[in-house]
């Protein structure tokens, strides 16, 4: 960690300039990955920057837009989205006038966010940016967030067939549910940070607590 470049990082003003080149980008997204998102996902990179000595400087540019470039869940491109952001956000940096010898490490950190795109963090701040981004994805938000967008897509909540993967296949392009199998109830296993491990630990129980109330309440009654 470098002290002296972390203590003279002005987190206000460059939340504030970040947060206006968001404004715009983000006013069509989806409920799930709107302003408050960002909001949660930079408080979040935040604790675990404090707590595991990671460079706020790095961190926090690429918390606050880690998703200045949305693309659809289903867009074929989708895997590409984090490239694009951090292409987006390089340039926005730069011509922001941000020290220039830092962007690559955001740029790094926004790329390798993604689920999706499947990049491994190299630097202990992608990590961390990881981290808060998945952790948002889960607990009690994360099944707020998910019923969201899967009713944004018009998606049904579970298959009537077969509720849950139980003898089947997870598949989350055709029922909301099974994304909690497919994805959610992995994340905390997948988490770099001691941190982020403990707090994706809870998080997961209580998703545990809910689904197993949910097949209570939609498992028909025995004659």
């Amino acid at each position: 960690m470098n002290p002296s470049s972390t203590q003279s990082f002005d987190e206000t003003l460059w939340a504030a300039r970040c947060f206006a080149f968001l404004s715009p980008r983000l006013a069509d997204a989806d409920p799930a990955h709107d302003m408050d998102h960002v909001r949660r996902v930079a408080d979040m990179a935040r604790a675990l920057t404090v707590a595991e000595g990671a460079r706020l400087e790095i961190v926090l540019p690429a918390a606050w837009l880690h998703d200045c470039v949305l693309l659809p869940k289903t867009s074929p491109q989708r895997a590409r989205a984090s490239t694009l952001a951090a292409e987006a956000a390089g340039e926005f940096l730069r011509l922001s006038g941000y020290p220039p010898s830092l962007i690559p490490a955001v740029e790094h950190a926004i790329v390798a966010h993604s689920f999706s795109a499947g990049i491994a963090p190299r630097t202990l701040e992608a990590k961390v940016v990881q981290d808060a981004d998945r952790l948002d994805a889960i607990g009690a938000i994360g099944i707020a967030r998910c019923l969201l967008l899967g009713g944004a897509q018009r998606k049904p909540l579970f298959d009537s067939a077969q509720p849950f993967p139980d003898q089947r296949p997870p598949d989350d392009t055709s029922n909301v549910l099974d994304h909690f199998y497919v994805k959610l109830l992995r994340l905390a296993e997948l988490m770099h940070t001691a941190s982020a491990r403990a707090e994706a630990q809870q998080r997961t129980q209580f998703m545990q607590q809910f689904l197993a109330q949910l097949r209570r309440e939609i498992t028909p009654p025995a004659p």
